[in-house]
């Protein structure tokens, strides 16, 4: 199995020293770039085309918001992980909106970290659970302003009519997933390969018109299949 490609994007170079010593001391990553700048991380993104780029929010000059953004118009191959100070609603938003497939507070253990950086590498999303139940709030909040009879019409309906067109199969898949399992890992719970789970991921989306794995992570949550405490 190859290496998974990384790119160190944190304008301390002590954090970087740290996180890269940290990352090669384990088996199966390679930093292939490093940076404490947005914009020249755009520029080292399409020269090295790692896998997953770990992302700080709050840099001089270009954040990482905007380079979050920047990166998946020229490397939409690359995927973003925000790693940040930040435990911050209004950040944790933005980086989603801005095309990131994961969220870490520096404060996270270490294990969680490789966990997270596998999950975004292998095409899911990552959300630091003690952050994840923003998703669910934010959805409550958006749905209490819309009177329970139109919910039942505009909301509920689809949903259930979506979930119809899933096979149980897909359903279980799309529900690993949401659990933010990596492919090898959703293939080792259900017993099929990963090339199999990649397959139902991608038919998935089709069904559902999904365009990321943020919005498997929403649509799962909305129609119950997940629960985020």
């Amino acid at each position: 199995m190859k290496n998974i490609r990384l790119m160190l994007v944190d304008d301390h170079e002590i954090v970087r020293t740290g996180l890269r010593s940290f990352l090669e001391s384990k088996a199966g990553f390679e930093v292939v770039a490093e940076t404490g700048s947005g914009e020249a991380a755009i520029q080292l993104a399409q020269e090295t085309q790692p896998d997953v780029i770990l992302m700080d929010i709050t840099m001089e000059g270009m954040d990482g918001l905007e380079a979050t953004r920047r990166l998946k118009e020229v490397q939409p191959e690359s995927h973003v992980l925000a790693l940040t100070v930040h435990q911050d609603k209004q950040y944790f938003f933005e980086m989603l909106a801005s095309g990131a497939s994961g969220y870490v507070t520096k404060q996270a253990a270490a294990e969680e970290l490789i966990t997270a950086i596998h999950s975004v590498a292998a095409g899911n999303v990552y959300l630091q659970p003690a952050l994840a139940r923003w998703l669910l709030e934010d959805y409550q909040r958006l749905t209490k302003k819309v009177p329970p009879e139109e919910r039942i019409v505009q909301s509920q309906e689809p949903e259930e009519k979506d979930l119809e067109v899933l096979s149980e199969r897909e359903r279980q898949v799309l529900e690993a997933v949401a659990q933010g399992l990596t492919s090898p890992q959703v293939g080792e719970r259900l017993g099929i390969s990963p090339k199999t789970v990649s397959r139902h991921r991608e038919r998935i989306m089709n069904k559902l018109n999904l365009h990321s794995a943020t919005e498997l992570v929403k649509f799962a949550i909305r129609t119950g299949l997940i629960d985020v405490d």
